[in-house]
């Protein structure tokens, strides 16, 4: 991972990244006079990035867009810092200083950030691997020397979205089930937060219908992750509970996914529980006094000699009954048991993220999280405003009683799906029925994975999730 660090001043000798105004004064880059004119002029044909290359360092200034206040700013900043890293990797520069002469130390982080995102690799299959690292691995930003637990804090959410990224991009060659409890039991020992694994014995005993009978086509066992960070200074008596969907391939069961390329990248769907894992490494390492559970069910979803069969009534761990229609709407089935097992800690609010519906994804691309749920408007308001604030962005969808009639179902409690029409919604409706907390619904099947680089996002595993869920509990915490 990159690291940012805080430094006291600007060098004159490792390469620069600055912020500037169109009137800012530039005798801190150590450009020459004839630099320094050519910068004029260039901000005078309003350019807005101008790169000079002093052969033995490269000075990159970005003009700050006067258009762009708030997070439209600092999202703005985070591409330049992706741009800008590129190009240092490109020139095997290994360290870069980011300085703000518009007088908002803000603005470095934004860019710091989006800088070591950027930077973030996953070569773990690649033979050439060596060859390949990015060289840049020191990010240093001159800010106040007041923003050092800021930068600390931004070093390990960057650190939770690039794990999170990490178990996306596994394969599931390597990441079963069984694994991925193993990846969270170690990251857990190294952040510092608990974590138990339930085998499939106990989920038997818990009655887990859901969970069983979405893994009754596969040979390997499920697992259910429960996550705890709990320090004593919590200013929350009850947790903030976290569930994520761990499906760690879905070949859509016995309704296998029928269309081209729809089942090659399904690796990515236990999206939602890396983001909660990547969550409880940010806030953990961050020390944050807010007590926080994260519940993960995990299995892969095959069509095996077992599977369970449309038409199939499950009982569930809350003692409804689910007809079970097709065995590709397998990852509501699973989080109802989580959301059903949350019960028992009375939680101050329940958010599940998941990679569930690619009516999520047609709705509103990668571009943003479909959101919804009971919560009050104060808490929504919170919500929305971290995911502005990190640029995961969230729509929110309404959750009519009539969408729940969609679910209605002739021999049991109801369907596992909706019809043709609002299958975000009705997914949504569907997880509702399981709750009876404050609670979330985040549905990140759009931005959760990219098929080729975007910006700070990469390749591959976002990590989505992570920095707005981090920044939410952060602003709870104080």
């Amino acid at each position: 991972m990159t690291v940012i660090k805080l430094t006291p001043k600007v060098s004159n000798t490792i390469c620069t990244a600055a912020i500037a105004a169109k009137n800012s004064k530039f005798d801190t880059l150590n450009l020459t006079p004839a630099e320094i004119k050519y910068v004029a002029q260039k901000i005078k044909d309003d350019e807005k990035s101008i790169i000079i290359n002093q052969l033995t360092r490269i000075v990159y200034i970005k003009i700050k867009d006067d258009k762009k206040t708030g997070y439209a700013l600092a999202e703005n900043l985070r591409v330049e810092g992706a741009n800008m890293g590129g190009l240092l990797n490109k020139h095997k520069y290994k360290e870069v200083q980011i300085t703000d002469l518009t007088g908002d130390d803000a603005n470095a982080l934004s860019m710091a950030e989006g800088m070591a995102l950027a930077n973030y690799q996953f070569l773990k299959y690649r033979k050439e691997a060596k060859k390949e690292t990015n060289s840049l691995t020191s990010i240093l930003v001159a800010v106040d020397k007041k923003l050092n637990q800021a930068i600390t804090e931004l070093n390990h959410v960057i650190e939770g979205t690039c794990a999170a990224r990490t178990l996306v991009n596994e394969p599931q060659s390597f990441l079963t089930a069984e694994q991925f409890s193993k990846e969270m039991q170690a990251l857990g020992k190294s952040a510092g937060f608990r974590v138990e694994v339930l085998n499939k014995a106990k989920i038997k005993a818990l009655k887990m219908g859901g969970l069983l009978a979405v893994n009754m086509g596969s040979q390997l066992p499920p697992t259910f992750n429960v996550l705890e960070y709990k320090p004593k200074n919590a200013k929350n008596k009850n947790p903030y509970v976290l569930v994520g969907k761990g499906v760690v391939y879905d070949t859509g069961g016995l309704s296998l996914k029928p269309t081209a390329n729809s089942m090659d990248y399904m690796k990515c769907d236990m999206g939602g529980g890396a983001a909660v894992v990547g969550t409880m490494v940010a806030i953990a390492k961050s020390k944050l006094p807010i007590y926080v559970v994260g519940l993960i069910p995990a299995t892969d979803n095959r069509p095996g000699e077992n599977a369970y069969c449309p038409g199939d009534v499950l009982n569930m761990m809350d003692g409804q009954t689910v007809e079970m229609l097709n065995a590709d709407a397998e990852g509501r089935l699973i989080l109802a048991d989580a959301l059903h097992y949350a019960k028992r800690y009375k939680p101050e609010l329940t958010i599940d993220l998941a990679t569930l519906t690619g009516a999520a994804a047609a709705a509103i691309g990668g571009y943003g999280i479909v959101a919804m749920g009971n919560a009050d408007e104060k808490i929504k308001n919170k919500l929305k405003d971290s995911g502005n604030q990190v640029y995961e962005r969230l729509v929110e969808f309404p959750m009519w009683d009539e969408y729940g009639e969609l679910l209605k179902s002739d021999i049991a409690d109801m369907k596992n799906i909706g019809g043709p029409v609002a299958g975000m919604i009705t997914a949504g409706k569907f997880l509702e029925k399981f709750t009876d907390y404050p609670w979330m619904h985040f549905d990140i099947a759009g931005p959760a994975f990219t098929h080729k680089t975007d910006k700070y996002r990469g390749n591959g595993g976002t990590g989505v999730g992570v920095r707005l869920l981090t920044d939410f509990l952060k602003g709870l915490a104080k």
